[in-house]
């Protein structure tokens, strides 16, 4: 738990539900509340649909976890009404440096361009945009949020999705016309409904650590390839709100996970990175190994699965929580209008079509950014090697150093909602931004 964040722990209040004597039926249910399905309530009661959200846990997230907000999320968060609030508290970046060893191999600017209104990034730590959402959603008052609510059974119907909900007070059943399945990697929804899984997991530890210090580095994304203070690694920099610093360490696999989250083992580390005198404390830290997987489809007739649900990645490049949000983007305005009968089922199956293919994008980006950063074999090492010793002395190569391609939006030239064009403007695409053409 993040020392240096108050943590609220949100009240588990018995339902009426549960002492009805059938199970009470909803329109929509969403299963977990975290900052996906958080967003997808929020969504919906803007529209005027009321949807119960049902958590196992009773507060934010633990961490600062998933920091990178990227510019197409803020712009959906402006239209959840929070967007204001993120900006303020976040830390704004545009920039970033790619280090090899103690030697800069290029500096790069993600937004050259003047008069946006929103920053390509912002650093904010999720259990910030949790509360947000959990606020705004609370102010709605569409809707009810249940904490301490585990969905523990799935059984869908023809019309309906039946639920088994586990609470302090013992089980109750509630009935759906939807559900949402936003319950993160370890989905509880997917698993009731034993859908596979696929692709592929990634063996190397990377050490997560969140510090609070006192620092003039400048704010940007700062990677480093082979560093002195960390040979044979991989390492990032990142400033936070509130003077914490996330760092990330790359251990190799052969990391020993109960000995590397001693204090006494992360110290030394950090304090190679930071400079023996570095006064800081640590506020949080894990450590990970990564997955690049996704569910064949993310529509189960009246199931849909949204974020790590649907589809996790590394966190390199921030295409986890973006994507999360993105997909909540695309499914709350086409459930809203077919619960409304402003369109067909169709309109869902669309869904489906749009986010897999950007789902894909994704796990292709991360899973070439992992391989880059941990070599599977002496094949791939050689591969980064040669191209990191081309990259300090020729632009071109810099192009194939791969430290995480940042999230993007995702192209849609192939959705079934896309009418032909009399004529194709070349290099725009279906859900591009107008580049040169700012609207005001």
């Amino acid at each position: 738990m993040a020392k240096s964040f108050d943590y609220t722990a949100y009240p588990y209040i018995r339902s009426p539900d549960q002492d009805a004597s059938e199970p009470v039926h909803h329109p929509v249910v969403v299963a977990g509340g975290g900052m996906v399905g958080l967003a997808f309530a929020v969504d919906m009661a803007i529209k005027g649909v009321p949807v119960i959200v049902l958590d196992d846990n009773n507060q934010v997230s633990v961490g600062s976890r998933s920091i990178c907000v990227a510019k197409r999320t803020l712009e959906i968060f402006d239209r959840l009404g929070i967007g204001d609030r993120c900006v303020e508290k976040g830390i704004t970046w545009n920039t970033g440096k790619v280090l090899r060893g103690d030697k800069l191999l290029y500096g790069f600017d993600l937004l050259p361009e003047q008069g946006h209104k929103r920053p390509a990034f912002i650093n904010l730590q999720q259990y910030y945009v949790e509360t947000y959402l959990v606020e705004r959603f609370a102010e709605l008052g569409i809707g009810e949020a249940r904490w301490l609510n585990k969905v523990t059974q799935v059984t869908p119907g023809d019309d309906h999705v039946a639920l088994t909900v586990e609470t302090p007070d013992g089980a109750y059943q509630l009935t759906c016309d939807w559900l949402i399945a936003a319950d993160g990697v370890k989905s509880a929804v997917r698993h009731a409904l034993d859908l596979p899984f696929v692709g592929e997991t990634f063996h190397d530890h990377f050490l997560i650590t969140d510090v609070v210090m006192q620092s003039d580095f400048p704010t940007e994304r700062r990677f480093w390839f082979d560093p002195s203070f960390h040979k044979g690694g991989s390492a990032l920099l990142h400033k936070q709100p509130d003077d914490v610093w996330r760092i990330d360490l790359q251990l190799g696999p052969q990391a020993d996970r109960e000995e590397e989250m001693k204090e006494e083992n992360i110290l030394p580390r950090l304090h190679a990175m930071l400079g023996v005198d570095a006064k800081f404390t640590i506020d949080w830290g894990s450590l990970y190994t990564f997955q690049c997987r996704r569910l064949e489809r993310f529509r189960h007739d009246r199931v849909f699965f949204v974020g790590d649900s649907a589809h996790t990645v590394s966190p390199f490049g921030a295409r986890g929580g973006n994507g999360g949000i993105q997909d909540i983007d695309n499914l709350a305005w086409k459930l809203a209008a077919v619960m409304a009968g402003e369109a067909g089922d169709t309109l869902l199956e669309s869904y489906d079509a749009e986010r897999v293919p950007a789902a894909d994008e994704n796990i292709l980006n991360s899973t070439r950014a992992t391989d880059f950063m941990a070599p599977k074999n002496a094949t791939m090492a050689l591969f980064r090697e040669a191209v990191l010793d081309l990259a300090e002395e020729h632009a071109f190569a810099r192009a194939f150093v791969n430290s995480g391609r940042l999230s993007v939006p995702c192209h849609l030239p192939d959705s079934p909602l896309n009418t032909p064009d009399s004529t194709a403007a070349d290099g725009h695409k279906p859900g591009s931004p107008a580049v040169g053409a700012p609207v005001t």
